[in-house]
Parts: C-alpha cells; structure tokens; sequence
C-alpha cells in the first residue's frame, strides 16, 4: 500500500523559483548546439562527458566544476567539456544512497521537494562558476522536467534503457541524449532503444497525453556488460565497435554516434584503467577512419580525490564507484586534446 506523504508543486513552480538569466540561457543554447555538432558530425570535436560518480555535496562539486572550467579553456578547441553532475544515483538492490533527488530535511526524512531545489541550485551554480552546462542521469523520467532547462546532455543508464518510457521522454528532450547498452550487453536492445528515441512517441506524462517529434541526437554509450554470473564484459575494443557501427550503418538511425564509457563493466571498476581504455580508443581512431568517424566521446569517472570512501570524511572523494583524482583528469584530458 502507498502511503501519500505530501505534494510535490509541478515543475513550472520550481523554474520559478529559480530561473535561469538570460546570459545563461545563451550558454545553454549555444552549448547545446556545440554538442549536437559533435554528435552529428558537423564538428571534429571530441565530447568529454566528466565527473564524479555522484555529485553527493555541492561544496567539493562546485570545486571541481571550477577546475574543469579552467581547463576547458586548454582543450576546447578540440574537446566539448560537459561536467557529469549526477544527482541521481540507480541502485541494483534498491536500497543505498539514491542521489540528491532524496534529499533528507535537517531531521534525516526523505524531503524530495527539498531535494528538487538543491539539485536546481547545484546547476546553476556551476553555469555560473564554470560557464559550462552539464550532464544528468535520467534515472526518473518523470523528474526530467524539474531540471531539462539546466542540462546539455542527458544518460540514460544501463538499468533503464529499456524501460518505454525512459525511451519515449528520451524522444522530446531538445538536447542531446546518450543510451547505454543494457546491463546484459545486449547490443541489439541498445539500437532498438535508440530507434524509439529518435522516433515519434504519443505517451502519457505526468497527467497529461503528450507528443514528440523523435530526437535524433539519440545516441549510442558502450559501458560493457555483465555476464550470468556477474563478470565483466568490456565492450569498448575494436571490434564491438565495427560491430555497432555495421548495426547503425543497416538501420535508419540518424547521426550514427558513440560515447565510450571508460568506467562500469568497460574497467570493472578499477578506476585508473580508465586511462589505458581512452588510450587504446583513441590509438583505434587513428587507425580506422570509420572507427573514427563513429567514436565520438568519452565518459570519465573523475573527482579532486582519486578512489572512493564509505563515508563522507575526505573533501571531493567518491561515496559510490572510485574515480580518477585530479592530477590524472587534467593529463587525460590534455592529452585526448593533442591526439583529436
């Protein structure tokens, strides 16, 4: 039985609240076209999708959103620099951390209203600190509307990928949007989902029948896949690749792309073979040019700290998966940008 706690204002309220100014909505809308030309083509930059695992405290968040937009002055001329901010967090067991969406009043209660604002405050704060746009996790589709006007790029996790609705809201979002394969690696479930998000939908939401024109910056994320007995199957080498460009090449899929996720079942976890991973992709682009030609990005697990910690004792380290430090981002990244 659900027990009704208390009303959630609709997202109208919320925006309200807390509007983005009109230079910021010139960033967004410029951004978001800079990352649409990389997912179709029209730039030959690279897009680097870069953060840490969950963005659990705005302090150390902000902070390092302040370095990345520092260093995007370095790279940008051949990398488009999207801080992953993710607020949401998908738990296997369904218990655990799940991201400032639950965000706990100053008694320890579940408060998702008060959540909604911090989640709307964290990204703004970084427009202005950083002058980039970010990246979120569509972990409920229904909660897309609270935050849509902040993002330039939305996931769509392993988990969720093939829920129907997560693909039909995935279908009306203006920007850019990034599927991962299944958790099973199933390849031909990634490109049947693609297919509904760069299609027409008529679905329900939130209390209405809505409609949508299909996005065709729908794309492909490689982040491995797990087999039956839970071992990690990476799915970032060349020929899965070939295999996936060959799948989007046989279908009518606009803007043939893929982001290699460089962390989850691609690494197994083992946050500092994100390193090697990028190297072995890029040492791909520069051998194949189709390889090249449909490798459009990365996504990086990075935060100050390298690792992760259970508990939250050490400023700017992971609370979830472990991640790349500081120091080994900033090489990373300048090096990705010599090789572009």
């Amino acid at each position: 039985m659900l027990e009704k706690q208390y009303f959630i204002p609709e997202p109208e309220e919320f925006i309200a609240e807390q509007p983005m100014t009109a230079a910021l909505k010139e960033i967004k809308r410029a951004r978001d076209e800079e990352i649409r030309d990389v997912i179709s083509g029209r730039s030959e930059k690279m897009l680097v999708v870069v953060g840490p695992c969950s963005a659990h405290e705005p302090a150390p968040t902000l902070e390092y959103i302040s370095r990345l937009g520092k260093l995007n002055e370095k790279v940008k001329e051949k990398l488009v620099i999207v801080p992953r901010i993710y607020t949401n967090k998908p738990r296997t067991k369904g218990v655990g951390y799940k991201g400032m969406f639950v965000q706990p009043d100053p008694e320890g209660t579940p408060d998702i209203a008060r959540g909604i604002r911090s989640i709307r405050s964290l990204h703004l704060a970084a427009m202005n600190e950083s002058g980039l746009t970010s990246a979120d996790e569509m972990l409920y589709p229904e909660n897309t509307a609270y935050v849509e006007d902040l993002l330039s790029y939305h996931a769509v996790g392993a988990r969720s990928v093939e829920d129907q609705l997560h693909r039909q809201v995935a279908s009306g979002i203006d920007a850019p949007v990034g599927l991962k394969n299944p958790m099973s690696g199933n390849i031909l479930a990634l490109v049947n989902s693609i297919f509904a998000a760069q299609s027409p939908q008529v679905f329900k939401y939130r209390n209405y029948q809505v409609s949508s024109d299909g996005n065709p910056y729908a794309h492909a994320i490689l982040r491995g896949g797990v087999d039956g007995a839970g071992a990690d199957i990476p799915n970032f080498h060349y020929e899965t690749v070939m295999q996936l460009a060959e799948l989007y090449t046989g279908s009518t899929l606009q803007n043939p792309a893929i982001v290699i996720d460089c962390n989850h079942s691609n690494s197994g976890k083992q946050f500092r073979q994100q390193i090697r991973i990028a190297e072995e992709v890029m040492q791909n682009r520069h051998f194949d040019a189709d390889f090249k030609k449909i490798v459009k990005g990365f996504m990086i697990e990075s935060f100050l700290e390298e690792g992760n910690q259970k508990h939250d004792d050490v400023f700017g380290k992971s609370i979830t998966d472990p991640c790349l430090g500081w120091a080994d981002t900033e090489r990373l990244l300048c090096k990705l940008a010599e090789q572009v």
